[in-house]
């Protein structure tokens, strides 16, 4: 059974797979020397999920170029 679950998950969401048990990984690695544990490890393994969920979607992990255009856009208004 937990087989099945585990072989659906790798083949229908493999990013979101990945990136949330990393992220669990890190935030759990995060535990045992932090501080404010359960926020940050809530906030790792989002940012995990996240990544994983775009990744699937077929989107660049990291929206370097959305972000350097919003960044410009906001900087015009001051020139």
């Amino acid at each position: 059974m937990w087989k099945q679950i585990w072989q659906q998950l790798w083949e229908g969401h493999r990013g979101k797979t990945v990136c949330t048990i990393s992220g669990a990984v890190l935030g759990i690695i995060y535990l045992f020397f932090g501080l404010w544990n359960m926020l940050i490890f809530a906030l790792i393994v989002y940012t995990g999920y996240y990544i994983g969920k775009r990744i699937d979607r077929g989107e660049p992990a990291v929206p370097a170029e959305e972000t350097w255009q919003w960044l410009m856009d906001k900087w015009r208004l001051f020139r």
